[in-house]
C-alpha cells in the first residue's frame, strides 16, 4: 500500500475548488497527485513526538507531569463473623423484624387518595 493514485469524484467534491480541481484531474488538465501513505504516517509518527521527549529531560518532566498530587490511602480489608448460635430463636426474631421493617410506614385511605388526585388536577397550585 506504497503509492496510490487519487481518484477523483467531482461530484463528491465538498468545495466549488475542489469541485474544478477533480474536473481537471479527470480531464487529463491537471496531474493527479500520488499519496504515499507509508511515508505520510512515518512523518506523522516523527511529528508526534517531541525533541524533548526524546531525552531524560522530556521523560522527567512527563513524569513529574503525570504524578498523582494526592496519597490515595490502601484499602483495609475488615472481616463480618456472625457466629452460630444454634437457637432457632434468634432466627424467628430476626425473621420478624425484617417482616416488620417491610410494612408501610402509613396507610393510603380513600380520603387521602382523593385529596392527592384534586391537588394534582391543573389549576389548583
Amino acid at each position: 500500500m506504497a503509492d496510490e493514485e487519487l481518484k477523483p469524484n467531482p461530484s463528491e467534491a465538498v468545495t466549488q475548488e475542489a469541485q474544478l480541481a477533480a474536473e481537471n484531474m479527470a480531464a487529463g488538465k491537471e496531474e493527479a497527485p500520488n499519496i504515499d501513505f507509508d511515508a505520510d504516517y512515518a512523518a506523522a509518527q516523527q511529528m508526534s513526538v517531541s525533541d524533548i521527549d526524546r531525552t531524560e529531560a522530556g521523560a522527567q518532566a512527563a513524569e513529574e507531569a503525570t504524578a498523582p498530587q494526592f496519597e490515595v490511602s490502601q484499602q483495609q480489608e475488615s472481616k463480618t463473623e456472625a457466629p452460630a448460635t444454634g437457637n432457632p430463636d434468634d432466627y424467628k426474631q430476626m425473621a420478624q423484624e425484617s417482616a416488620a421493617a417491610a410494612e408501610p410506614v402509613s396507610e393510603v385511605s380513600d380520603d387521602l387518595l382523593k385529596k392527592a388526585l384534586d391537588l394534582g388536577k391543573a389549576g389548583n397550585s
